[in-house]
């Protein structure tokens, strides 16, 4: 169910995150990220992330996308209309598996302050709100200062 992303799939991609993206986030995060969040912004940043890339749907229809990163369950985004579907739970477990199999021992995510629909996602599957932080998120005009919730799981399984 989960497989590696195509490169050709990338603009595919693209548009389930900035479609899931301002569905979660325009009315909890500030106007001015909110105006540097494009679609083609998160196409650029899909192609440099594209081997840590796993989707779920079919070759050039995907539904949805998990990226790790170091010892980071770094983006998770599922189209509106997979919601309900388990495409995302299957997505969390596969970039945690991913992440213990590279030994990490607790993972790490952060989720917008305010995202409640993300944040009890998470809680439901393991995950603990460690505490709010800083984080200087890239965006094509510069770093952006967001407040965001923490949240941490120990892998059972790492190495």
């Amino acid at each position: 169910m989960v497989r590696p992303a195509e490169a050709t799939e990338v603009e595919a991609l693209a548009k389930v995150w900035f479609d899931a993206w301002r569905d979660a986030h325009l009315e909890i995060v500030p106007a001015d990220l909110a105006r540097v969040r494009t679609q083609e912004s998160f196409a650029v940043r899909l192609r440099a992330a594209l081997p840590r890339l796993r989707v779920v749907g079919p070759a050039g229809a995907p539904l949805g996308f998990c990226l790790v990163t170091h010892d980071e369950l770094d983006q998770l985004f599922v189209s509106a209309a997979a919601r309900g579907s388990g495409i995302a739970a299957a997505l969390l477990a596969d970039g945690e598996a991913r992440l213990a199999d590279d030994g990490v021992e607790v993972a790490w995510l952060a989720c917008a302050v305010g995202n409640q629909r993300a944040a009890r996602f998470y809680e439901k599957s393991g995950w603990q709100r460690a505490r709010t932080m800083l984080l200087q998120l890239d965006t094509t005009s510069g770093p952006f200062p967001l407040e965001v919730w923490r949240y941490e799981k120990t892998l059972r399984g790492s190495r």
